[in-house]
């Protein structure tokens, strides 16, 4: 009997040419950039390999500047080692070794190696360039997004504004806005989150994500300690944040102030007295279990509330209560009824997508710093 064994090895099967000619058009069609760049490399090689005295090494620089658009980190790294195999090989077809030349190859050899130590750097997030800064223009814009006020109703006005630290695009403070001012009810939260700038960017696209969800998915009375129990999961290494939420009927005008850290809300009764809103709970992130009470009360008609960050009342070698005094006597007397127009005009532009001039940037240009992130949101009964 004759026994038949099977073989412990298989015979490649040879490729197609149908499916080498679609995966190339694959990669071409992924990596349209990469290609380019060395085709344009490979061309300025050549040219300057035969023509040395008419063509510089330092026109490679050109494709490897481009390469930082457009390559993936991954991309940029092996872009990067064919660039200076390139040089090395033009190296070999000058005529003269002069000092320039070196100059010129100690420059772009730094430029090289700076490229690539930078798209390791980026190989943590898989995106550079161009993509990398359309992703952080994205960010930016939801989190502007989630704070934008709705359309009012007739009888009530708002306004609020954000200005980073240093004309950054990116701020430690943020509005979280529900949308449900249609339905009578206006729900806000401003949160402050540790840090200013880009460095609390990343922190409060977390957070505001983490609000927008629960505003409107947990009652008022639950809203800051779901926050809460959030930054406690997060092990931040600044792991807290200051907030002030403002739950207002825009029936009957009665709201409710819950704080948790922040300064102390406003309310300015007609533009001619100011009261401030002091209870307040624990900052976000810090206490396990906190509570946070409401502050309740009523905006008559002619009244405002008034909620900010630190950046508008802190300032070195002044105390916060100062702060918070000026910043009340400057309301009061945008809020005057000489400025009762101005408001209006505001609230008009507001509604048709128009320049945000009024009451609201003439306080921040006025008391805020440049040097740390402000907010402001002014709330009135017509």
């Amino acid at each position: 009997m004759t026994a038949l064994h099977a073989s412990s090895r298989t015979t490649p099967v040879p490729r197609s040419r149908s499916v080498v000619r679609r995966d190339a058009r694959r990669y071409l069609a992924t990596n349209r950039a990469l290609v380019a760049l060395v085709a344009t490399t490979s061309v300025l090689g050549v040219l300057i390999s035969l023509a040395p005295t008419r063509f510089p090494v330092n026109m490679l620089m050109v494709p490897v500047v481009v390469s930082t658009l457009f390559l993936r980190p991954r991309q940029l790294a092996r872009f990067i080692v064919f660039a200076m195999a390139v040089l090395a090989v033009t190296l070999l077809f000058q005529p003269v070794y002069s000092a320039r030349l070196w100059a010129s190859v100690g420059v772009y050899s730094f430029v090289g190696l700076f490229v690539f130590a930078t798209s390791m750097r980026r190989s943590r997030l898989g995106l550079g360039g161009v993509e990398g800064e359309s992703m952080l223009v994205d960010l930016r814009d939801r989190i502007q997004a989630q704070g934008r006020l709705p359309e009012l109703p007739a009888g009530w006005e708002a306004d609020a504004l954000v200005r980073p630290a240093d004309g950054t695009p990116f701020s430690g403070d943020f509005f979280c806005v529900s949308e449900s001012a249609c339905a009578g009810r206006l729900d806000v939260v401003l949160v402050d989150v540790s840090g200013k700038g880009v460095k609390a960017g990343t922190r409060s696209l977390q957070l505001s994500g983490a609000l927008s969800g629960l505003l409107g998915a947990v009652g008022p009375e639950q809203l800051l300690g779901a926050a809460n129990d959030f930054l406690l999961r997060q092990n931040w290494s600044e792991g807290f944040a200051t907030a002030v939420y403002l739950s207002v009927d825009l029936g009957s005008g009665h709201f409710d102030v819950y704080t948790a850290g922040h300064p102390p809300a406003l309310v300015l009764r007609a533009g001619e007295a100011l009261e401030r809103i002091d209870l307040s709970g624990p900052l976000l992130g810090v206490m396990p279990d906190a509570a946070y009470p409401a502050v309740s009360g009523r905006l008559e008609p002619g009244d405002a509330l008034v909620v900010y960050t630190d950046g508008l009342v802190e300032a070195s070698g002044v105390d916060i209560d100062d702060g918070i005094d000026l910043l009340g006597e400057v309301l009061l007397r945008e809020s005057a009824p000489a400025g009762d127009g101005a408001v209006r005009q505001l609230a008009s532009r507001a509604a048709t997508g128009g320049p945000a001039v009024g009451v609201v940037e003439r306080v921040v240009d006025e008391v805020g710093t440049p040097s740390d992130d402000c907010a402001l949101l002014v709330l009135r009964r017509t």
